[in-house]
Parts: structure tokens; sequence; C-alpha cells
């Protein structure tokens, strides 16, 4: 056990250096990622204006949430898994006694540290200039969310990873994994509360995992009453045969490429 954590701190520390030497990139990606922010803006707006049945306070504060959310689950998996398999990076790491998901993995969860500061910034920027947003969670609301999000995270990745797989017989991947992101942005509370959706939609949106990437551990920071059970039961219904297929697709485009000569 031992050696296993010396080895993933290494891995880590590696990861985390890497992240930190390109600074100014990685923050640019994060200023990227302010969509929530401006979802925040907007609705604020029709909540003054009455054109909102949220009020400004519920609108402020669930987008804060979100912004959180989307920051800590990002995940960009099939342009590097991409670009891995084209540059010769996977025939190198095939190498080595690691399969090389964990490096992308370990790469993801050292960003998460190095973004951290950033992200912090522009939360205070929102919580000292807008009154409507702030909220403090209890202790009790931050472990259940950090627990969610440990799930929500598992889930993204291994959703994009297992679209990345399918570099090992098309160039882009990516432009696959863009079909997933468009119901995404529109069905997971990242640019409107899911409340302003039709109660008819949401009867089969409900049974979808888009719901519970955003929405779902946004609405657990906020301490608000959500169905936990629900949820947990959608990301396993969606998540085990993805993982099932995930394994399928690797074995196969591993016997592809090594058919190839790599």
């Amino acid at each position: 056990m031992s050696g296993t954590w010396r080895k993933v701190r290494v891995m880590l520390s590696v990861m985390f250096a890497y992240m930190t030497q390109y600074r100014a990139e990685l923050y640019l990606w994060a200023l990227a990622s302010t969509l929530p922010l401006f979802s925040m803006g907007a609705w604020m707006h029709a909540s003054r204006a009455g054109a909102s049945t949220l009020s400004v306070v519920e609108v402020g504060q669930y987008f804060l949430a979100v912004y959180v959310v989307r920051q800590l689950t990002v995940v960009w998996v099939v342009w590097d898994f991409e670009a891995n398999l084209h540059d010769g990076t996977l025939a190198h790491r095939l190498l080595q006694p690691l399969e090389p998901v964990w490096h992308h993995i370990a790469e993801h969860v050292a960003e998460r540290g190095a973004r951290l500061p950033f992200t912090t910034l522009l939360v205070g920027v929102c919580w000292w200039a807008l009154d409507e947003v702030r909220f403090v969670p209890s202790v009790v609301d931050v472990v259940a969310f950090l627990g969610v999000l440990l799930l929500v995270f598992a889930f993204r990745f291994l959703v994009q990873y297992t679209f990345s797989l399918l570099a090992f017989w098309t160039e882009r991947a990516h432009a696959v994994e863009g079909m997933w992101n468009l119901p995404y942005l529109f069905l997971s509370g990242m640019l409107a509360p899911l409340s302003a959706y039709p109660d008819a939609v949401m009867d089969v949106v409900r049974y979808t995992p888009f719901p519970s990437l955003i929405a779902f551990p946004a609405q657990v920071l906020l301490g608000q009453d959500v169905d936990v059970g629900h949820h947990l039961t959608v990301l396993a219904a969606w998540g085990i045969p993805l993982l099932v297929v995930n394994r399928w697709l690797w074995r196969r485009g591993l016997a592809r490429f090594s058919a190839m000569g790599a």
C-alpha cells in the first residue's frame, strides 16, 4: 500500500508541476468556463424584470453553485487521448506497467489544484460584489457536495474517455463527443434552472444523466431538498453499462492499434 501511495503522490506532483508551468494557459481555460456567471447575470436581470418565477437570490446562489461545480468537474481527456494517439505518446505509455488512463486521471486531479486559486478568486469577487449570491453551506452540505462531486466527475470522465477511445477508428473523436456536449449544456442546468423547463420535458430528461451532472451537485451545495437516491440510481444505470462499453472499446482498439505496428 505504501508503494502504491508513493507512486500516486509522485504522479500527482509531476502533473501539478506540469500544470503550474503553463499557468497563463490554465487560467485562460478557466476563464473560458465562466459561462454560468453570464447565465447568472441574464437570469438575475430576468428575475428583477418579473420574467422569471425564481427570485433574484435563488437565481444568483444557484448559478454561483453551478459555476463551482463546472470548474471542479471540467474534463478534456478526449482531446488529450486523441493527440497522444496521433503523436506517438500513447505507444510510449503502453510500454509502462500502468494503463494510460491513469496518466489522464492524475492530470485532471492535479489541474483541479492548480485551478483552485482562480476559481476561489472569481467566487470571492462575486461574493463581494453581489449580495444576492451570498450563502454559507453547512459542514454536512459541504461533505455531501464533495462526495457527489467525486461521483459526477468520475461519470463525466468515463463518458468522455469512452468517446476518446473512438480515436482508434476515427481522427475526430472529439467531434463525436460534441454531440453529447450539446444536450449536456442545455439539459444539465448550466444555462437555465431546470425548474424553468416544461414538466413534459423534465418527465423525460430526469431519466437521463444530464440533470445529475450540474443541477444535482449545485442543489446539494445549496442545501436544497433533492432526491439523492434518484440521481445516484440514474448515474449508476448509465455508468455501469458505459463502463462495460469502455472496457470493450479499449480492448478492441488496443488490438487494432497494435496490429497497425505501433
